[in-house]
C-alpha cells in the first residue's frame, strides 16, 4: 500500500527533531464553485533537525511515532529565507511607541530625541475655554 505525501511549508521548528508543516490545497466550494484555500497543519519528525523556518518539504505518512506525530519529513524540496524583523516590531517603529529597537540606538540620538522632547515642554499649553454651569 502506498503512503500518502503531502507537500508544505515548514512554520515553526521549535521542538527538537519535530516540525510543523503547513499543508495547503485548493478545493471548490460545493454548491458557488468559488476556489477555497485550506490550510491544515502537521507534526512531522526530523531526525537530523535540518529543516528550517520557511523551507518547503515533502512529508510522508508513517506509523504513530507520538501522540499528533504521524508524519515524517522525506525530503527538503526548497530552502527558504524568513524576514528576522517581526511585524510587531515594524508598528512599533511606525507608532512611535517604544521597543525592544529603541533601547539598541546610539546615545547621541538619544539625547537629541530627549532635548527634542524636554524643549517641546517648556512651552506653557494654551489655555482651556472655561465651560459655562447653565
Amino acid at each position: 500500500m502506498t503512503k500518502k505525501q503531502r507537500s508544505g511549508i515548514v512554520v515553526s521548528d521549535k521542538m527538537d527533531k519535530t516540525v510543523v508543516v503547513q499543508v495547503e490545497r485548493v478545493v471548490a466550494h460545493p454548491l458557488y464553485g468559488k476556489s477555497l484555500r485550506r490550510r491544515r497543519r502537521y507534526k512531522a519528525h526530523d531526525e537530523t533537525n535540518v529543516c528550517r523556518l520557511g523551507d518547503r518539504v515533502m512529508i510522508e505518512e508513517t506509523r504513530p511515532l507520538s501522540k499528533q506525530k504521524h508524519w515524517r519529513i522525506v525530503r527538503l524540496l526548497e530552502r527558504r529565507e524568513v524576514a528576522e524583523i517581526q511585524p510587531r516590531e515594524i508598528d512599533a517603529e511606525m507608532t512611535g511607541a517604544p521597543s525592544r529597537l529603541r533601547a539598541e540606538e546610539p546615545a547621541e540620538e538619544r539625547a537629541a530625541a530627549e532635548a527634542a522632547t524636554s524643549s517641546d515642554a517648556a512651552t506653557p499649553p494654551a489655555a482651556a475655554p472655561e465651560e459655562s454651569g447653565t
